[in-house]
């Protein structure tokens, strides 16, 4: 199986090339051709080229936005009206724009006890639902929460709880918000967790946590080291975690940069417990190949985590400048973007979100906002697993087999339309889709479901042969016995 499939690929490379091209066609005349290359991964974690799933659109400073260079930005976030909030972090600053990309409102200060009050490293920014606007005032050490209007609502400082200790100094890096107001902050030197606050701003406690990883040697050696050995190893503290993202029914999504995480992306629930589902070929943490053309060595660094809804889900790794896109069960459905000078690479990513179905990215090192915009091949992607995800597999087979016609080796389309035919009853068919796709455990699910159709559609056959079959031995054997009587009695002088 591996040798066809590998021959099937060799086949295939080609069409993809020509495909990309045939992609970048189809969009707007801004669209250009992608100045990354783009791949995913097959079931034996090769990198294989794929089309652009995304294609650069255009790119944005702070300079062509009237209001002078941004400094250091570091967050970036969409409000549910289409509203782009930047956290100019150099500048002391929040920047809204309008969904036309013209500037709404610049926010330098605000009164607070009848006082001007400003931002100091502000690296972090979020909005409500109701339009409030929630502020990691980093360097003053806050959260300051405005209203639409710009007026002072609240300030969280200094939270106090046996839980963060004497010696605790709260430095919010990044939030977020959900729909009951309790607000998520990952703050510097907060290992345990993310702090969460309730709407009123008391600590309420820890939510989350990134385990730490211990070989067997280190256990082997605490065991034999002296006391004042044990004092100078290094401590295992878990890694602070880098980005949140609010998802639906008020579950957490997280990333981390601990270069030695196998989870690296976690889905908490509203206990706090990781539960997001990782079903694919491989672990969800990027990049699997660091020997790429190009790339950098070692794990992806992922900074940041955007929640599309449908289950699917971003993040954006620092290290090489890409987006990695999965769905709910953890398989990756494309990748996109690189480091570099030209118009869509990047120089420090440091965060991204969506308008519509375009992707925003912010660099840092650029100081400046790149704007995404999908292509045939990462329209169709998406509204296959839209579809899948709300139960419409007849529309999600039809993208599965557009997304088939502009790549052949993407293994999620076949598995894809392998599930629907599957839950069709339509289990030979679905056998050689999982087959195409490598997806074992669901090839086995519908080879048993096979094997039993096939045994009640030929029961009535196989029962009346076997039923023949026994009945016919009964009367050879009756017909033997008789013979072999007929024989002793002649013997006998009987007859």
């Amino acid at each position: 199986m591996k040798q066809a499939y590998k021959r099937l690929l060799s086949r295939t490379i080609l069409g993809v090339a020509v495909c990309s091209m045939a992609l970048a066609s189809h969009g707007t005349a801004v669209l250009a051709k992608a100045p990354y290359e783009s791949y995913t991964y097959n079931y034996y974690e090769e990198a294989v080229p794929a089309p652009d799933a995304y294609l650069p659109e255009r790119s944005i400073s702070g300079i062509d936005l009237g209001i002078g260079s941004f400094s250091t930005p570091q967050d970036l976030f969409v409000s549910s009206k289409g509203e782009v909030y930047i956290a100019d972090t150099g500048n002391n600053r929040i920047v809204i724009l309008e969904d036309d990309w013209k500037v709404k409102k610049v926010i330098t200060t605000f009164e607070h006890d009848s006082k001007e009050d400003t931002f100091l490293s502000p690296s972090g920014v979020v909005v409500s639902e109701e339009g409030n606007l929630y502020v990691a005032d980093t360097e003053h050490k806050r959260v300051v929460v405005l209203s639409p209007e710009g007026k002072l609502m609240q300030i969280i400082e200094n939270p106090q709880s046996d839980l963060l200790g004497s010696s605790f100094s709260f430095v919010p890096l990044k939030l977020s918000v959900d729909a009951g107001g309790r607000i998520f902050v990952i703050a510097r030197g907060a290992y345990e967790g993310m702090l969460q606050f309730d709407k009123s701003g008391e600590f309420i406690g820890y939510s989350g946590t990134n385990k730490v990883r211990r070989d067997f040697a280190d256990y082997i050696w605490r065991l034999l080291a002296s006391d004042a050995q044990k004092k100078q190893m290094q401590l295992y503290i878990p890694t602070e975690f880098s980005n949140l993202d609010m998802g639906n029914k008020g579950f957490l999504y997280a990333t981390n940069v601990d270069p030695g995480s196998t989870e690296p992306v976690k889905r908490l629930n509203p206990s706090g417990e990781d539960v997001l589902k990782r079903y694919g070929y491989f672990e969800v943490k990027g990049d699997l190949v660091y020997r790429l053309r190009g790339a950098s060595g070692g794990p992806s660094r992922l900074v940041d985590i955007k929640y599309w809804g449908n289950g699917m889900y971003s993040v954006l790794d620092a290290l090489r400048g890409r987006v990695f896109t999965y769905d709910d069960e953890g398989n990756l459905l494309y990748i996109f973007g690189g480091i570099g000078t030209q118009i869509g690479t990047f120089r420090t990513p440091v965060a991204l979100d969506r308008m519509g179905n375009k992707q925003l990215i912010l660099d840092q090192g650029k100081e400046t906002i790149t704007i995404f915009q999908p292509t045939e091949y990462g329209a169709a992607i998406q509204e296959a697993v839209a579809n899948h995800h709300a139960g419409d597999d007849q529309r999600a087979v039809e993208k599965w087999r557009e997304v088939l016609r502009l790549n052949a080796n993407y293994d999620i389309a076949y598995i894809g339309i392998g599930k629907s035919l599957l839950y069709d009853k339509q289990n030979k068919e679905a056998m050689e889709y999982f087959k195409l796709g490598m997806d074992r455990k669901n090839y086995s699910v519908a080879f048993k479901r096979y094997r039993k159709e096939v045994l009640q559609e030929h029961f009535g056959t196989f029962l009346t042969v076997t039923t023949g079959g026994v009945v016919l031995i009964i009367a050879l054997r009756a017909v033997r016995s008789r013979s072999r009587r007929r024989g002793e009695q002649h013997e006998a002088g009987l007859f």
